[in-house]
């Protein structure tokens, strides 16, 4: 008897193990995650913040990448009404459809993370968000504060993070091989512990090309770094700062001191992960 019941258990942990969606459909955390966005929201408003994202990043996209909606539409072609119905009804019921923005649960308060599927670009989505809050102080979510977008991920273990390291910045800084930039990493870790912070700033200091420098106070090129768990994760940026680390709400109250206006206020901000 109590063979069969060490059995049981073991049958449901390898069941979990191999369980990629949870019951209501969204994929189960992994450690290779990108690319996405990361997002810091209210406190207690993530599922709320979680739909308003969709809203935003789906309107976004369907600007930036319209011949994504422009093939889904032709696939739609010739089918009637009750079959369009029934087609959108099936891909929203499947765990594993394809669809171009995809909440992960973090099970972590304020964090969210949305994959995001090709072509859509997570530091393009995300730097032409920030553009436009910059351009009209609206912010157009209320639940949402920080943005931080994410090209690739790995296991945090030292020779996955240099190959993806490479792998990201060799190209970003080859698009302009005559300048030499001077860089910083940004590095935020949430729920780990090894490898710690220094280790990891050395080791994604190493795969930038020497000829580029460090400048801690005015750089010109921001290398985002977030590390959540066992996973890695690494994108590009610049003007991080002077758009105050791609938070929302303080980009919209910046708008709103200098233009003496208010646009949409988004909640006040009750983070443990701003």
């Amino acid at each position: 008897m109590a063979g069969k019941r060490n059995s049981e258990s073991t049958d449901r942990q390898t069941n979990n193990k191999k369980r990629r969606f949870h019951s209501d459909g969204t994929p189960v955390w992994g450690n290779r995650i990108g690319p996405g966005v990361w997002v810091t929201c209210v406190k207690g408003k993530e599922r709320q913040a979680v739909g308003e994202l969709h809203d935003l990043f789906d309107s976004l996209a369907s600007e930036l990448w319209p011949e994504q909606d422009a093939n889904l539409s032709e696939e739609d072609e010739g089918l009637s009404i009750e079959e369009q119905i029934k087609k959108e009804l099936s891909t929203i019921k499947k765990p594993g459809a394809k669809k171009r923005f995809v909440n992960l649960k973090t099970d972590t308060t304020c964090a969210i993370f949305i994959s995001c599927r090709p072509p859509v670009d997570p530091v393009t989505l995300i730097e032409t968000h920030i553009a436009n809050v910059q351009k009209t102080g609206i912010a157009r979510t209320k639940f949402c504060h920080r943005f931080v977008p994410v090209s690739a991920s790995c296991v945090t273990n030292i020779p996955e993070i240099q190959g993806l390291c490479r792998a990201v910045l060799d190209p970003w800084f080859a698009k302009e091989p005559e300048r030499k930039f001077t860089y910083k990493i940004e590095i935020r870790t949430r729920n780990h512990t090894n490898p710690g912070r220094d280790i990891l700033i050395k080791t994604v200091a190493a795969c930038v090309p020497e000829v580029h420098t460090v400048n801690l106070t005015n750089p010109e090129v921001f290398i985002l770094v977030e590390v959540f768990k066992s996973t890695f994760s690494i994108s590009v940026t610049k003007e991080y700062y002077n758009l105050l680390k791609y938070n929302v709400v303080e980009i919209a109250a910046r708008y709103a001191k200098e233009h003496g206006t208010s646009g949409e206020e988004p909640a006040k901000p009750q983070t443990d992960a701003a």
